[in-house]
C-alpha cells in the first residue's frame, strides 16, 4: 500500500502490514512458527520474545502484557498518541516521529569510520526518550550528561544518545544500535575530587548519576572508560585519586580488570557486589524494582 498517496483513513491504516511496518522501526521477528512471528516487544523491555504478530489476520498479541489489537492499537500505545496523531505520523506529517529502519549492529571498525556526526542538540527526541525511560536513566541527568545526535551511516542519517569523549568523539546508542563517532577515548568527569568512581560504559554512569540525583553534589570524579582496552592507559589518571571506586561489569572481562587494579595498589575498591548477580550496574536498575515488586507481592 502506498501510505503517502493523500491522508490514510482508518481502514486504510489497518490494513498496512504489521510486519513491514515493525521492520521500518527497527524490529525484525526473532522466529517465526505456523505463521506467526515473534518479537521481542516494542512496547516494554524483555529478554524473552513474546510479543506475537499474526501475518494472515495482520493482529498482534503481547503475551507480557496481555494486550493486542490492529495496527493502530499498537501505533497508539507505541507513540503515545491519539488515532489522529498516529494517522499524521503514518502519513509522514511529522518529522520527527518518523520510523528509522534497523542498523546492522555488528559493525567492524572499518564501518564504524565512515559514520559522520551531523548535528548535536539537547534530547527531544520521543523514541530516544522512550528509551531512556526503559532503561530507567533520569531525563534531567541525560540531559546534563548526553545529546541527541543526527548521524549519518552509508548515506542514511539516523539519531542516537550521543556521549562525549574527552577527545570529541561520541558513543551512540538507541534501541536498535550501539556505536560510536571517532576518535575513541575515556570520558572525564572531574570536579576537584580525591575520590575517583571508575564505570566501563556511559549508561552504568548514567546510572549512578539517576540513583544520586536528589542526594547533595559531591566533589567525586569520575571515569567513564566506554571501553575495557583503556582500563591499564588510565592507570596514572586512577592514580592521581585517593580512593578509585570499581563500578565494573560482572563478567569475565570486567571482574579480570578489577583483579588486575587489586595487584596495582591498595587504593582500589570493588563496587560490583553492589549489583551481584547482573551484568553491570544499569541491569541491576533496570530490574531491582521488579524484584521488589515481585518480593512486596510474596509478603502478603
Amino acid at each position: 500500500m502506498n501510505i503517502g498517496a493523500g491522508r490514510l483513513s482508518c481502514e486504510q491504516a489497518k490494513q498496512i502490514d504489521m510486519i513491514d511496518y515493525l521492520a521500518s522501526l527497527g524490529y525484525n521477528p526473532a522466529k517465526t512458527k505456523n505463521g506467526d512471528y515473534w518479537y521481542r516487544s516494542p512496547l516494554r523491555d524483555e529478554q524473552t520474545a513474546s510479543f506475537k504478530v499474526n501475518r494472515k489476520k495482520n493482529v498482534w498479541f503481547d503475551h507480557g502484557t496481555g494486550q493486542g489489537g490492529n495496527l493502530l492499537d499498537f501505533g497508539i500505545l507505541y507513540h503515545k498518541c491519539s488515532v489522529n496523531e498516529l494517522l499524521d505520523i503514518l502519513n509522514g506529517n511529522l518529522s520527527f516521529h518518523q520510523p528509522k529502519p534497523k542498523i546492522d549492529v555488528s559493525v567492524t571498525e572499518p564501518q564504524e569510520s565512515r559514520i559522520q556526526l551531523l548535528s548535536e542538540r539537547t534530547i527531544v527526541s520521543l523514541s530516544l526518550l522512550r528509551y531512556l525511560k526503559q532503561r530507567r536513566i533520569a531525563e534531567t541527568v541525560a540531559r546534563k550528561y548526553c545529546k541527541e545526535i543526527s548521524f549519518s551511516s552509508n548515506g542514511k542519517v539516523y539519531t542516537a544518545i550521543g556521549f562525549k569523549n574527552d577527545l570529541e568523539g561520541f558513543e551512540l546508542r538507541n534501541q536498535w544500535y550501539k556505536g560510536s563517532i571517532a576518535p575513541k577515548a575515556v570520558t572525564s568527569v572531574e570536579n576537584g575530587g580525591r575520590e575517583l568512581a571508575v564505570f566501563e560504559g556511559f549508561f552504568d554512569f548514567l546510572s549512578y548519576q539517576s540513583i544520586h540525583q536528589n542526594h547533595h553534589s559531591s566533589n567525586n570524579n569520575f571515569l567513564i572508560l566506554n571501553s575495557t582496552s583503556f582500563f591499564e592507559k588510565s592507570r596514572e589518571f586512577m592514580e592521581q585519586h585517593d580512593r578509585i571506586r570499581l563500578f565494573l561489569d560482572n563478567d569475565k572481562t570486567g571482574q579480570n580488570c578489577i583483579l588486575q587494579a587489586k595487584s596495582w595498589s591498595a587504593k582500589y575498591r570493588d563496587e560490583s557486589n553492589l549489583y551481584k548477580g547482573y551484568k553491570d550496574l544499569n541491569e541491576w536498575m533496570q530490574n531491582i524494582g521488579k524484584s521488589l515488586k515481585k518480593g512486596q507481592g510474596q509478603s502478603r
